[in-house]
């Protein structure tokens, strides 16, 4: 594969500035934004939430309205995410000796205050700002860390917006979609992304609403933060979506995707690495850092779901420029399956291009089973940063519309230096949303 030339990059700042300045702004909403239910049909803002399980002691829809400001110009939505995790873990006698031995123990997984909202009348632009607490995070030297601070505006309609600031890169569907709310608790291709950067992104839905495509250019050092060393590496991301076919207000669909993410090296230097299932285990996959000039990654998803019933599969390939150490050649990928016995649903948004939001129904909430094969190999050329294999057998219960538990079991096999280590491991989750 030809490495990809700084020119690229400069092609690709170019661009998307030239399709922003030929797009006049009209006044509109923008697309719904995280932790929504999808839009009506034909629509670009997310509906309420219906009223849903009763079982635990749950404030109802206006109480929270009151927490709410809407006022001529200017409306205000303040959020929380608390997430509350333990994770037993089992090792045989290699495993240990590869990754050390990984200790039974709990975590405030995330604890996020946000606020959002829309400035303006006539012209609408939405804000998002998160912040997340690390005070109880021994290795964050901070206690507050700004995960979002961004500016989204509307341009000739609600169909196509540019976000400006801190905000997520379009990138995979695991990583765009909403975390809180995935079938599967925590992510398997970290490795070949980040959360969160400083940049702008364009985002466009075609006129069916089947489709959308998104592009993005982001730097962190634009922000002027150099107290986590080098950041001076500029990333170009796209992602197209389609929906073959969708029915039933999101309940049934069949969804295929692509992106792409162009890495710059930080410090002319690259990693890759990722943990298992759990945030408390050690990283079992690690390149340490090597000298690169860039990093080009392809992903490919779909995912098909049928009332209840839902397939989802990923994969990702990363090559690397590194001529040093042979220009080694990366990968992961995962299929999951989910199953809500109660009948529930995870309802597709075409306007961003993947589920969104489980309501919990009626009565004792939605009951969900997941089951997952993944991998990752960071293990080519002179780089041996190791691979492994990984089964995951889950249970989320989504008890109302704010509180959800679950609890999965996972299986992974270590290969590195000539050894396979085995280790299991039970994570419990209690999460509360708002």
């Amino acid at each position: 594969m030809p490495r990809i030339a700084r020119s690229t990059l400069a092609a690709a700042r170019c661009g998307l500035a030239a399709v922003v300045l030929q797009i006049v702004p009209a006044a509109a909403f923008a697309q719904t934004p995280e932790s929504e239910r999808p839009p009506a049909p034909g629509q670009f803002e997310g509906v309420p939430l219906p009223a849903g399980g009763t079982i635990l002691p749950e404030a109802d829809e206006r109480t929270y309205a009151r927490t709410r400001v809407e006022v001529p110009g200017f409306t205000l939505k303040p959020g929380l995410v608390l997430l509350g995790d333990y994770t037993f873990a089992s090792q045989d006698p290699a495993s240990i000796g590869q990754v050390g031995e990984q200790a039974d123990q709990g975590q405030l997984r995330a604890s996020r205050l946000m606020a959002r909202g829309t400035i303006g009348t006539g012209y609408t632009v939405r804000y998002l700002l998160a912040a997340e607490y690390k005070g109880f995070d021994t290795t964050s030297d901070r206690d507050w860390e700004v995960s979002d601070a961004s500016l989204t505006f509307p341009l000739r309609g609600p169909a196509t917006t540019l976000t400006v600031g801190k905000t997520k890169q379009s990138f995979v569907y695991e990583m765009v979609g909403d975390a809180a709310n995935l079938a599967f608790q925590e992510r398997v291709l970290s490795p070949f992304f980040v959360s969160r950067a400083v940049g702008a992104r364009l985002a466009h839905v075609t006129g069916d609403r089947m489709s959308t495509l998104s592009l993005g250019v982001f730097n962190d050092s634009w922000a002027g933060d150099s107290s986590r060393g080098p950041n001076d590496g500029t990333d170009v991301t796209a992602r197209a979506t389609r929906a073959l076919w969708l029915a039933d207000e999101g309940r049934r669909v069949m969804h295929l995707g692509v992106s792409v993410r162009s890495a710059g090296a930080d410090g002319g230097l690259m990693r890759y690495r990722g943990r298992p299932e759990s945030n408390v285990l050690s990283y079992y996959v690690d390149t340490g850092s090597f000298a690169a000039q860039r990093g080009l990654h392809l992903g490919l998803e779909t995912l098909w779901q049928e009332g209840p019933f839902a397939v989802i599969g990923e994969y990702v390939r990363a090559k690397v420029d590194a001529p040093a150490s042979g220009d080694p050649t990366f990968s992961g990928g995962y299929l999951g399956a989910s199953w809500f016995v109660t009948g529930g649903n995870r309802p597709y948004d075409p306007t961003v291009g993947y589920a969104r939001r489980v309501a919990a129904g009626s009565g004792n909430g939605e009951l969900e089973l997941v089951a997952r094969v993944s991998f990752v190999d960071l293990d080519d050329g002179a780089v041996r940063g190791g691979r492994f294999r990984k089964t995951y057998l889950g249970a989320n219960w989504w008890a109302t519309n704010r509180w959800k538990f679950g609890a999965g079991w996972s299986r992974t096999w270590l290969d590195e230096a000539g050894t396979t280590g085995v280790t299991d491991a039970l994570l419990l989750r209690a999460q509360w949303m708002y």
